[in-house]
């Protein structure tokens, strides 16, 4: 992940949290100047250092990543969007016809 967007994220929901910096750093067991180049990106932190974060914020490590973290589900799910963003009603049911004749031949073998 990059470390600028976990920065920014744990930023976001320390704010949401009411959390000061300061308080983040010292439940993380950090400095306070650490914690602010955590937030700016400019610092990757440990697993350990990250769950002590997270702890603090209540919420888990894959909630605080969930914007960058794309599953193959997803990433294809996305590719189907894009495909059909522009298309008629009567287009995306021809596809969609099209894939289950494809799907049924392959299920079929």
């Amino acid at each position: 992940m990059e470390p600028i967007a976990l920065g920014k994220r744990i930023r976001e929901e320390r704010l949401k949290v009411g959390l000061t910096q300061e308080r983040l750093a010292e439940y993380a067991e950090i400095s306070v100047a650490y914690m602010g180049r955590v937030e700016r990106g400019e610092k990757n932190i440990t697993v350990k250092t990250l769950i002590k974060i997270v702890d603090a914020l209540g919420v888990t490590i894959d909630y605080l990543m969930k914007d960058t973290i794309q599953s193959r589900d997803d990433i294809v799910i996305n590719q189907w969007l894009q495909l059909m963003g522009n298309r008629t009603d009567k287009e995306k049911k021809m596809a969609i016809d099209v894939i289950k004749v494809m799907f049924g031949h392959l299920d079929s073998q």
